[in-house]
């Protein structure tokens, strides 16, 4: 069951961000297949994204994907730079090293998250890393959820949001990304 509270009161000094690709049935993992064929208008929304942020909070497999592809990618620009340059915070109890300017949190996950948010520097985005996403929403530590919620419905595969999770949410924005794909933004309901 998620926190009621999902978004930890204080002030932290950064916020951590969750950008997700979903389906309208939950699906998250693995959305390369599944993204053919739809050509949204999200460069310019995942290119300020990544420069508003102070750098990636992400699982063991999202960063071992990333790892993989950004170092060696050509043709990224600006982008791919900003992507290799910024630090990056990786949970995983498994890698025993870690490249790509990378540092692993040590501890109990949520006191390590709640020291990085209370640390100067912009936001910590999190890309992917559905576990680690849940276990972040159950910890009350997600500031910002942001869905890019593509017109499909798989049926099966790995859901973002669990069967017997409850989470209240309050819509603070929507836009619509063409090729019948909604931006929905969606922050801690106020009281609760």
């Amino acid at each position: 069951m998620f926190d009621r509270d999902w978004a930890a009161r204080g002030d932290p000094i950064r916020k951590v961000i969750v950008t997700e690709f979903l389906t309208l049935d939950g699906v998250y993992e693995d959305s390369t297949p599944w993204q053919q064929g739809y050509s949204p208008e999200d460069g310019p929304f995942k290119h300020d994204e990544l420069f508003e942020s102070g750098g990636p909070l992400l699982g063991r497999v999202t960063y071992q994907g990333f790892a993989a592809y950004w170092p060696t990618a050509s043709g990224t620009g600006a982008f791919g730079e900003r992507m290799n340059s910024l630090p990056k915070f990786v949970v995983t109890t498994t890698l025993g090293s870690l490249e790509w300017n990378a540092t692993a949190p040590e501890g109990d996950i949520g006191a390590a998250v709640r020291a990085l948010r209370q640390q100067d520097g912009q936001n910590l985005l999190v890309y992917g890393s559905g576990t680690l996403v849940q276990t972040l929403l159950r910890l009350g530590l997600v500031d910002e959820l942001r869905l890019m919620v593509y017109p499909l419905v798989l049926g099966s595969g790995k859901r973002l949001f669990a069967d017997g999770d409850r989470l209240a949410l309050n819509l603070t924005s929507s836009r619509d990304l063409g090729s019948g794909m909604l931006l929905l933004t969606y922050g801690p309901v106020a009281g609760s």
